[in-house]
């Protein structure tokens, strides 16, 4: 039980707990941060025009990028699924 619920995932993506909690901790303050800078700029549009897409588009390059180098090290994983950029939506 112990296993599942704290070292299966991050084994899964070739991390240490800590190493896998760190990261997580530095994805949830980021996603925090933009959605602050979302509320703001719903309030005042001419504020934090671009803060919160910029931010989630960093940390989907992370993501991605951390993914792809993961890949590579894990036996068995599975690429990420190609995604559509704004320009062939």
């Amino acid at each position: 039980m112990l296993d599942r619920l704290f070292l299966a995932h991050p084994r899964s993506v070739n991390e240490g707990y800590l190493e896998h909690q760190g990261r997580a901790l530095r994805f949830s303050a980021s996603l925090v941060g933009a959605g602050l800078a979302c509320f703001v700029h719903a309030l005042v549009p001419g504020l934090f025009e671009r803060t919160g897409s910029r931010m989630i588009e960093r940390l989907h390059a992370e993501m991605v990028t951390h993914r792809k180098h993961q890949d590579s090290a894990v036996p068995g994983a599975v690429a990420p699924r190609a995604t559509l950029s704004r320009s062939d939506a």
